[in-house]
């Protein structure tokens, strides 16, 4: 990393820094996490372990205990009951079993150019009226009559920060429900799920999970949501209910679990014990005060990003079209509709910025 700084918060740096170095040596100047992160070496370490505990056909009980060590940890970043928290394989599953509990003719309202998964669901019902409006204006255009809100806390596209106290309150003042996706947030800032009626997460991106994993935090009366999944894992007794139909649902929000990826979840419990480790206010400051740089340097180049005050993304018009250039300059960025976007993570340093900015100078 960059060193610690002196002062009094120099030995929390230093224990911040230390902790990271031990867990990413990236080949390249990855600046991509909005995309994917990276692995921390724990977790690949739990992945291989998990892995050879099947090909020598160990019992998998330790694999199934790790789907629930997961649950909890997530829980626990999102400030709720672990009993709120169902485990599923995707952002669109769980949107999913959202859109399935709505009532036909409800209107779900959502923003502008808002990443598909937390969308789609919703339009191919076909008798729902989604209505999209641009971002800023999403709390003061809840109205009578609108059921739910569906928003990312932070957009995909260009690292844009809802309002969600606002959207909150507007959204309890006409008794809708919030639907808020913090695939692109919870990691580096904070969740609060006790804001929002409905709270969702995929965690291979900002928690540095694998891919194929998603917590849905629901509301402890359940809301309206039918647990359309619902195979032998959602019973209050899953070895128990292996055959038939499911006498007993879970009583807990796991009755709306799908069959869970074991490697996956083991994975990501291994991940989010880092993040704990380091907490997320100190991942926020880190990644905040990496964009911050980039956005400086970016005005020295004459190069102005989109708005997004705050925000760990930062996206540049007009040069999404040098990310293969980019590419093979080993920086990893993604060109998200013309846009570049770079996305900085607590594995991230004051250097990898500083390379971006002079190959684009360059």
């Amino acid at each position: 990393m960059d060193g610690a700084r002196a002062g009094p918060h120099s030995g929390l740096m230093e224990t911040f820094e230390s902790l990271v170095r031990a867990e990413f040596r990236p080949k390249n100047t990855y600046l991509n996490t909005a995309t994917s992160g990276l692995l921390p070496a724990r977790t690949v370490t739990a992945l291989r372990e998990a892995t050879e505990l099947r090909a020598e056909g160990r019992p998998l009980d330790p694999l199934f205990e790790n789907v629930e060590h997961a649950r909890a940890a997530f829980a626990r970043l999102a400030g709720v009951p672990v009993t709120r928290v169902a485990a599923g394989p995707s952002v669109a599953a769980q949107t999913g079993l959202i859109a399935a509990a709505l009532p036909a003719g409800a209107e779900v309202l959502t923003a502008e150019d808002e990443f598909t998964s937390v969308v789609n669901p919703f339009h191919v019902r076909g008798d729902l009226k989604v209505r999209a409006v641009p971002l800023e204006r999403l709390a003061e255009s809840v109205r009578p009559g609108t059921a739910l809100v569906a928003v990312s806390a932070a957009q995909s596209a260009d690292g844009r920060i809802a309002d969600l106290p606002a959207l909150r309150e507007a959204a309890r003042t006409h008794g809708a429900r919030t639907y808020v996706d913090f695939s692109q947030a919870a990691g580096w800032l904070p969740v609060d799920g006790d804001d929002h009626d409905y709270t969702v997460a995929t965690t291979f991106k900002w928690l540095l999970g694998p891919h194929g994993a998603a917590f849905l935090v629901v509301p402890e009366d359940f809301g309206e949501l039918t647990p359309l999944l619902a195979g032998w894992v959602a019973a209050e007794r899953p070895w128990d209910s292996c055959y038939g139909p499911v006498a007993e649902l879970a009583h807990s929000a796991r009755r709306f679990d799908v069959s869970p990826g074991l490697f996956t979840y083991t994975g990501v419990y291994s991940s989010l014990t880092l993040l704990e480790e380091l907490g997320v206010a100190a991942v926020h400051e880190h990644d905040l005060a990496l964009a911050d740089r980039f956005r400086r340097g970016l005005a020295g180049l004459g190069h102005e990003p989109l708005p997004a005050p705050g925000s760990a993304i930062v996206s540049v018009p007009g040069l999404g079209g040098r990310q293969p250039e980019l590419s093979r300059a080993g920086i990893e960025v993604s060109n998200r509709a013309g846009n570049l976007r770079a996305s900085f993570h607590l594995y991230n340093t004051a250097a990898d910025v500083d390379r971006l900015l002079d190959v684009l100078a360059g």
